[in-house]
């Protein structure tokens, strides 16, 4: 009985979580004070109905000094080795890409608040140069940020975001493969 009150916990908070995670009641700002300025420009903007404000997204944080910042995971610990192994990079490629990964939706409910309805899907890249990649319809202007993660978790780190109004829904990648 206590197994299964505990496993109730668990995945009510885990739920919670990601509830939250989404959560736009914080968004006060009228939309028409989102659209002020373009963070890229594009050869049509007059088609583009928004444009992502990325002084509304940006943490405020200075990005911390690799050579001394201390992950949460170790780096031969075998959460690190098997993304390692998998990913195909090395131990410290995949030490930091986990962190940063786990640490990827404070900056992609920012950029949702902005894209709201024009969002399809996102990803995040794996390998030597990990990004966070948004999907929109084209109504949203194609630009990109470097995010300077803020949460203690993975403070100082960044994720860089890129902003793609190709309209696709991502599919998943297994080994390879793309399944449908």
């Amino acid at each position: 009985m206590t197994k299964r009150l505990m496993s109730m916990m668990i995945i009510a908070t885990a739920s919670m979580w990601a509830l939250t995670g989404c959560d736009n009641s914080a968004d006060t700002t009228d939309s028409a004070d989102k659209a002020t300025e373009p963070a890229v420009s594009t050869s049509d903007s007059s088609t583009l109905d928004k444009t992502i404000d990325w002084s509304l997204v940006a943490s405020g944080q200075e990005p911390a000094n690799l050579a001394d910042y201390e992950y949460p995971f170790a780096r031969d610990s075998q959460n690190v080795r098997d993304y390692a192994e998998y990913f195909d990079v090395d131990n410290a490629t995949a030490q930091h890409n986990l962190t940063v990964s786990m640490a990827s939706n404070e900056a992609l409910s920012k950029v949702l608040d902005q894209v709201s309805d024009s969002y399809t899907s996102h990803e995040l890249t794996d390998g030597k140069d990990m990004k966070l990649i948004i999907h929109t319809l084209p109504d949203v202007a194609a630009s990109s940020y470097d995010y300077v993660l803020a949460d203690d978790f993975a403070k100082g780190l960044v994720l860089p975001i890129e902003i793609q109004p190709d309209g696709k829904k991502s599919e998943v990648e297994v080994h390879g493969e793309v399944q449908k």
